[in-house]
């Protein structure tokens, strides 16, 4: 009988399955055009910018704004995530530190764009982390982030396939709770609470669910790598339509 598949986070064992590397892989090109997007509608220029990642993992989205032009700080509460991100960064000129998304040992109002990445599914205190992500930022700063609503289908693959269902399980039990999923209208509320006025939401999901199937599957039986998973995945924004699981969002900080 086949040995079920090493599951472990933040892991830089060959054989383990890190789904939160996984996540942090499909999800980047995504993140990068909603990114973008966002830069240009606020004027926000990159050179001479600011930005902290929260939530950072190894260091992937951090890394796609500094090669925007932007002065990057990466935040993981992970040791071993940051440790991963320092021997992948390739000279960029990321910093990289180890402190909890609740509580950032950074200064107030220093910076003009946080990216909130794999935190507000996952914290049992969202209004820590949005105010201590407004407390950092300058006035009239963007803070992006992306996270994953509460429905049926959410519940689904978030509860069930992603960490429960053997087959199909990439994360470990317990990662996410129904309680931890927020819908949109939920978390603007919190927004405006910390300071931040939302200005936009933004469903994203894979091209063809089956393709999420296929490359969760052959990564699990080995016959994928992580690398190959992206163009698999191949996620996609769909700015018009209701998230059905992922989301992602932006807002500015007021005076």
């Amino acid at each position: 009988m086949p040995t079920a598949p090493h599951i472990a986070l933040d892991s830089a064992a060959p054989t383990a399955i890190d789904g939160r590397h996984i996540r942090a892989l499909t999800f980047q090109s995504v993140r990068m055009e909603y990114l973008r997007r966002v830069l240009g509608e606020l004027g926000l220029a990159a050179a001479g910018s600011r930005a902290l990642v929260v939530g950072s993992g190894r260091g992937l989205p951090a890394r796609g704004l500094a090669q925007l032009g932007l002065e990057t700080v990466a935040a993981d509460p992970s040791p071993a995530a940051t440790a991963l991100a320092l021997d992948t960064d390739g000279g960029l000129g990321v910093t990289y530190l180890t402190t909890p998304a609740e509580e950032l040992s950074l200064p107030d109002h220093s910076f003009d764009l946080v990216y909130c990445a794999d935190t507000l599914e996952i914290t049992e205190r969202p209004d820590a982390v949005l105010r201590e992500a407004a407390r950092v930022l300058r006035i009239g700063g963007a803070f992006v982030y992306d996270t994953v609503n509460r429905t049926p289908v959410s519940r689904l693959l978030y509860l069930g396939a992603f960490q429960t269902v053997p087959g199909t399980r990439i994360m470990p039990r317990g990662r996410y709770a129904a309680h931890r999923l927020r819908r949109p209208v939920e978390l603007a509320e919190s927004l405006d609470r910390a300071g931040l006025s939302a200005k936009d939401v933004s469903a994203f999901k894979p091209r063809d669910v089956r393709g999420l199937v296929r490359a969760i599957r052959g990564r699990r039986r080995g016959t994928l790598t992580d690398d190959q998973l992206p163009e698999l995945v191949d996620m996609v924004l769909a700015p018009g339509g209701r998230p059905v699981v992922t989301y992602l969002g932006y807002a500015v900080r007021r005076a």
